[in-house]
C-alpha cells in the first residue's frame, strides 16, 4: 500500500515539474535596465545608418 502511495505522489509531483517547465520564463531574455537601454541605442544607431557589418568589419581586420 505504501508503495503505490508513494508513486502516486511522484505522479503528482511530475505533473507539477511539466507544468512549471512549461512556464517557466527563460532569464536569458530578460533585459537589466542597462541592456535595455543598450539594445535602444544599438537599434538607433543601426536606424541611423551608424553601424557596420560584419564581412566588412573581418575585411579590415585582415588589413591590419
Amino acid at each position: 500500500m505504501e508503495n503505490t502511495q508513494i508513486l502516486q505522489e511522484l505522479k503528482v509531483i511530475k505533473k507539477d515539474l511539466d507544468y512549471i517547465k512549461e512556464h517557466m520564463i527563460d532569464v536569458d531574455i530578460i533585459l537589466t535596465h542597462e541592456e535595455e537601454t543598450e539594445l535602444e541605442e544599438s537599434l538607433k544607431e543601426l536606424e541611423e545608418g551608424k553601424t557596420f557589418s560584419f564581412d566588412i568589419i573581418k575585411k579590415d581586420r585582415k588589413d591590419v
